[in-house]
């Protein structure tokens, strides 16, 4: 199918944009390439002792001074067993080393990245390290690659902030071929939408700690990813679309033996194309502005998490490339909603993968002319070769079949031609406020346009506080603010979801203004987020008061409020954030010189920080 217009403009406008520093990144990768630092056999004899010493019955070929030298494959992992969706790669590094051997490469554990649980850490303290932690993934990434013996890298992680942080560690050592492995998600536990009405009838004093807790543990309960479509989700979605996995290989479950074929086949599919092959692909290569691009148009048509508006651009600066939230915006008005998974429907991940899933979501997409076909990927020809699904072959070795013609279920996922909505699941608002980002793929059409009283607070607590007291029993737009990257990391508020959404379900007029983050479990009151300028940088939101009508508008894409902000003195206002304790002073530094939220809430390469 002919490239759509729109895709085509945007893509365009994004190359030159990006174009002198995307050709300063390509120059760097290329030196990298060349230079004599990333050829082990360059390497002193002293240095490749201690790279080879515990390298065991692999230590001869890690040595080896030959021409045809084998390929060493570097692993990064964010493996640790308090994190659900991590837990299945412990053992990875073992099965990676020895299907390595079968194809004539060998393998090493790199380094390991730090793996936060969002869902452990939200309402708590170490949800101000949350955002930030993407950054420290990055620079962990990059450690374990300095060693600078490895001809490509398996990346293993799934989950919030870590994909994004491995993505743009591993775009720093760009001229490594690197392919993420999955663990796949937890078999379907109890039903999302009981588990959210369990939340609220705990809001609401209507159910016990014991009932949520025994609520709660069902839906979350064993090995894999949370099933719902969240960020982690979202991720594994991205790199499928972004052409970093082998197709398919998102949602098979931890314990299927598809799941162990297809790491044995990421491993095998590494040596194929690292730098010592005739198939070289590079992750700086293969990441171009068509790539991201793509991962913004799936992000759309599958109704994916808020958080990838400040991690996409994130990882588009590592490779040179600069995104904008008008990007998104022009993107989600051509692109349809195909997907609908809780919190934007009630079926889970689990129910997408048996409806068609990826595969069938890039293959509609492709047809329309929505995506780039030709985009470079780590297997295949392009992303063509993506609308598959692994099944196993006669050899017992993974294949591919095309993807499903049709969806096995047209309440979950369903065609370009006859879509859940015409536009995407994400828009930008501007106006008097500044700019933010709300997800509307959940959000009832009646409550696209609200207009009410503001309450100001400055704390996700406060907010709970003055709930419990019966405060915001009214028409109310709840507004908090001191909540950006740089006031205090940007935690999520999503514990506040099911509190507004009782408010609503009574016939109040309600919504959300941040300048903080509401997660990809956003729910169905609308929620503009993400608000900047933050209110620490000057932001208008530090001067909104009690009883301001503010208008949030998600048909025209507009946030404004019926007063004259101009007139009003910016409070003074210090970063609100506590300081001590539960690690928050050790990341001061990253949130003082935090980028804007348009460019990644964090550590962003491309502006001066």
């Amino acid at each position: 199918m002919t490239l759509h217009s729109v895709i085509d403009a945007v893509t365009d406008r994004i190359r030159t944009r990006s174009q002198a520093s995307r050709a300063a990144y390509l120059a760097s990768i290329a030196g990298m390439q060349n230079d004599p630092d990333s050829d082990r056999r360059s390497v002193s004899c002293s240095n490749m002792a201690h790279a080879a010493a515990a390298a065991g019955g692999d230590q001869d070929d890690v040595l080896a001074m030959a021409d045809n030298v084998k390929p060493n494959i570097g692993i990064i992992t964010a493996y640790n067993d308090m994190l659900s969706a991590h837990q299945p790669f412990e053992k990875f590094p073992q099965i990676i080393k020895a299907a390595a051997r079968t194809v004539g490469a060998t393998a090493q554990v790199a380094g390991g990245v730090p793996a936060m649980c969002d869902g452990v850490t939200q309402g708590r303290p170490g949800m101000e390290l949350s955002l930030l932690s993407r950054d420290v993934i990055a620079m962990s990434t990059g450690i374990g690659l300095s060693h600078g013996v490895y001809d490509a890298a398996l990346c293993l992680g799934v989950c919030d902030k870590i994909v994004p942080g491995l993505v743009m560690g591993a775009l720093s050592f760009g001229h490594l071929p690197t392919i993420f492995v999955p663990a796949g998600p937890m078999s379907t536990g109890l039903a999302n939408d009981e588990k959210a009405a369990v939340r609220k009838a705990y809001a609401q004093g209507k159910a016990s700690r014991a009932d949520l807790l025994k609520s709660e543990v069902s839906a979350y309960h064993g090995a894999g990813t949370c099933t719902f479509y969240g960020t982690a989700n979202s991720n594994q979605m991205l790199m499928e679309i972004m052409g970093l996995h082998l197709p398919g290989a998102a949602f098979i479950h931890p314990h299927d033996d598809l799941r162990h074929a297809l790491t044995v086949a990421a491993t095998h599919q590494a040596a194929r194309i690292s730098r010592q092959s005739d198939d070289y692909r590079p992750i700086g290569d293969v990441l171009d502005e068509r790539a991201f691009v793509n991962a913004i148009v799936g992000l759309h048509a599958t109704g994916g998490s808020t958080n990838h508006t400040l991690h996409l651009p994130a990882m588009a600066a590592a490779a040179g490339i600069t995104l904008t939230w008008e990007d998104f915006a022009d993107l989600s008005e051509i692109v349809p909603l195909l997907a609908r998974v809780y919190p934007n429907g009630s079926a889970d991940v689990n129910h997408f993968h048996a409806a068609g899933g990826i595969g069938y979501v890039i293959r509609e997409l492709l047809e329309a002319g929505l995506i780039h076909a030709d985009a470079r990927t780590v297997w295949g020809d392009s992303l063509a070769d993506y609308a598959s699904e692994p099944v196993f072959g006669s050899d017992n070795d993974v294949a591919w079949k095309p993807a499903a013609g049709e969806s096995q279920d047209m309440d979950i996922l369903r065609p370009v031609s006859n879509p859940h909505s015409v536009t995407g699941g994400l828009k930008m608002l501007t106006g008097s406020l500044g700019k933010s980002v709300i997800k509307i793929s959940a959000v009832d059409a009646s409550h696209h346009i609200v207009t009410a009283p503001a309450k100001v607070f400055t704390s996700e607590a406060a907010v709970k506080a003055a709930f419990a007291d019966g405060a915001l029993n009214q028409d109310v737009i709840v507004v908090i603010h001191t909540q950006g990257p740089q006031a205090n990391g940007m935690p999520e508020l999503h514990s506040l979801t099911p509190l507004l959404s009782i408010l609503q379900e009574q016939g109040h007029k309600v919504a959300l203004v941040t300048d903080g983050r509401m997660s990809g479990a956003s729910g169905k009151v609308p929620a503009a987020i993400h608000v900047c300028p933050e209110a620490v940088a000057g932001g208008a939101i530090a001067k909104i008061k009690d009883g301001d009508i503010i208008t949030l508008d998600a048909v025209s894409g507009e946030l404004n409020v019926a007063a004259d902000l101009e007139a009003r003195p910016l409070p003074a206002m210090a970063n609100q954030a506590p300081q001590d304790g539960f690690g928050r002073p050790l990341f001061a530094s990253l949130r003082g010189k935090a980028a804007p939220a348009e460019q990644g809430g964090g550590v962003n390469p491309l502006i001066n920080l």
